[in-house]
Order: structure tokens, then C-alpha cells, then sequence
């Protein structure tokens, strides 16, 4: 299945739905420090820290530790307003890693660059609107993805 990455998350009943996204769909979650929360939050816990042993949730202290953990040879593609391609052209494959930005920012010029254009991937929207709810995306995006692969693992 895919690993999701959350560079930064600000907000901890988006993490949250991510976490219960994971646990029902088989997705590993990595959280790329500094986090908004911490994870005693109680929104968080209600958003979905109850799912928290049901999903593989790793804390990384950077974006090179992160990467370095899932390893350079892996396909990554980062989401972002100012992507490239359409999400839904992408041929997504098992162990594809999904890289989402902080709530109030994004992924940076810094973090995109380091992604090929090509996977450089946004969502389409109604023009002049800044961006859609982070857990929302994510789900949109993992659902799409497994989707392709035919729900593997999916009852």
C-alpha cells in the first residue's frame, strides 16, 4: 500500500482523520516534524488517535529522514495548488509515496523542486480558491490511488 506523508501538520483533527484514513485503507502515515500538536491533544484524539494502533504512524525529524526512511529509489509525488499535472492522470503504483504540505502553507518552492515535474500533482478546483481541507485531499487522493489498484486488500 502507499506511504502518506504529512510535511509539518498543523492541525490536529486533520491529522487525525488521516490516521483513521490509514488505518482503513492500509496506507502508512509519516509525520515530518515540527508538528502543530503534539499527540496528547485531545482533538487529535478525537479526530482519530483511537485508530492510533491500528495505523503505522512514524514521526521523522526532517524531510531528509524521511526520505532517507522510505528510501531515495522509491516514486514520490507531492500535492500542491501550484502542481503540474492533473492528480487523476497519474498512474499510481503499490509503495508510491504521497507527500502533502502544512495546512497554512503548503509544500514550498523548496520541497516541490525536489520533485519532477511530472509528479508534481494538484486537484482541480473552481479558479481563485486557495485550497481544499488537508484530510480531505489526502482522502481524495489514497482513495483514487487504490482505486486504480483495484482496492487491494479491501473487503
Amino acid at each position: 500500500m502507499f506511504d502518506i506523508v504529512l510535511v509539518h501538520p498543523e492541525i490536529p483533527p486533520n491529522t487525525g482523520n488521516v490516521i483513521r484514513l490509514c488505518a482503513n485503507t492500509g496506507a502508512r502515515l509519516h509525520l515530518v516534524e515540527p508538528l502543530g500538536f503534539n499527540f496528547a491533544d485531545k482533538q487529535l484524539e478525537r479526530a482519530g488517535l483511537d485508530y492510533r494502533d491500528l495505523a503505522e504512524v512514524t514521526i521523522h525529524p526532517d524531510w531528509g529522514a524521511c526520505r532517507a526512511h522510505l528510501g531515495e529509489t522509491r516514486r514520490m509525488f507531492a500535492f500542491s495548488a501550484h502542481g503540474t499535472t492533473a492528480f487523476a492522470t497519474a498512474a499510481f503504483q503499490p509503495d508510491d509515496v504521497l507527500v502533502f504540505g502544512a495546512e497554512s502553507s503548503g509544500l514550498g518552492d523548496t520541497y516541490l523542486q525536489q520533485f519532477p515535474a511530472a509528479h508534481r500533482l494538484r486537484l482541480p478546483m473552481v479558479p481563485a480558491r486557495r485550497s481544499l481541507n488537508l484530510s480531505n485531499t489526502v482522502a481524495i487522493v489514497v482513495y483514487e490511488a487504490w482505486r486504480q489498484l483495484g482496492y487491494v486488500g479491501g473487503a
